[in-house]
């Protein structure tokens, strides 16, 4: 009997210590893009483009634990919108305002490495990533879709304080880089040239590991 009872305390034990190799992490925040805004524009268009500066980031990753490396993917996503108005000259070389809403969206999708000290008996947790993978853009003006992708980077930093032994919250503050050299504009093709698509972005995030 007390070798039977022996042997399911090492089974439950190497049972637990296996499934505590995972985490989930989602996060949701705000982010805000950096690549300037072009020059020679109307007041209208940077108004326009300002209000794409900003928006909504959310990101979700998984990983596999090797004691403080974690190996994995991470997908993030950014969303923003913005209402404005474009100026043109008509035939008769007046000047006519036509009010326009953009919508941008940017993801990135990738395999992904992280230490943390999430297996180090302490409630404050740090966390450490990078993903390198796969940026791609949308954006949307009326009847005008453009699209692009091209090799990105994500990569944060994050405190957490345990809930218990297998819930984490806290800040992370992150970056993701990324260029275009061209798009597709409703279908055709456009090298941008000099007017390079910047896509890269600062993120602060509220986040929650699940870990098992």
């Amino acid at each position: 009997m007390i070798k039977k009872l022996m042997l399911l305390g090492a089974i439950s034990t190497s049972l637990l210590s296996y499934a505590q190799k995972f985490s989930f992490i989602p996060s949701v925040g705000y982010g805000w893009r950096v690549a300037e805004t072009p020059s020679g524009l109307s007041k209208q268009e940077k108004d326009c483009i300002k209000g794409l500066k900003s928006g909504l980031h959310f990101d979700l990753s998984a990983y596999y634990h090797v004691n403080n490396v974690g190996i994995g993917v991470k997908f993030s996503n950014y969303s923003a919108s913005s209402n404005g108005m474009l100026s043109v000259e008509n035939s008769q070389r007046n000047t006519i305002y036509i009010p326009i809403s953009t919508t941008d969206n940017i993801t990135f999708i990738g395999p992904s490495i992280m230490y943390s000290n999430y297996s180090e008996p302490t409630k404050h947790k740090l966390i450490l990533d990078a993903a390198l993978g796969v940026i791609s853009y949308t954006t949307k003006t009326g009847n005008v879709k453009g699209t692009g992708s091209n090799l990105g980077l994500d990569a944060g930093f994050g405190y957490q304080y345990a809930l218990s032994d297998h819930i984490f919250i806290g800040p992370k503050l992150s970056v993701t880089a990324g260029t275009l050299t061209k798009m597709k504009i409703n279908g055709t093709t456009v090298e941008l040239g000099d007017a390079k698509e910047g896509l890269t972005r600062v993120s602060l995030s509220g986040v929650v590991t699940f870990h098992f």
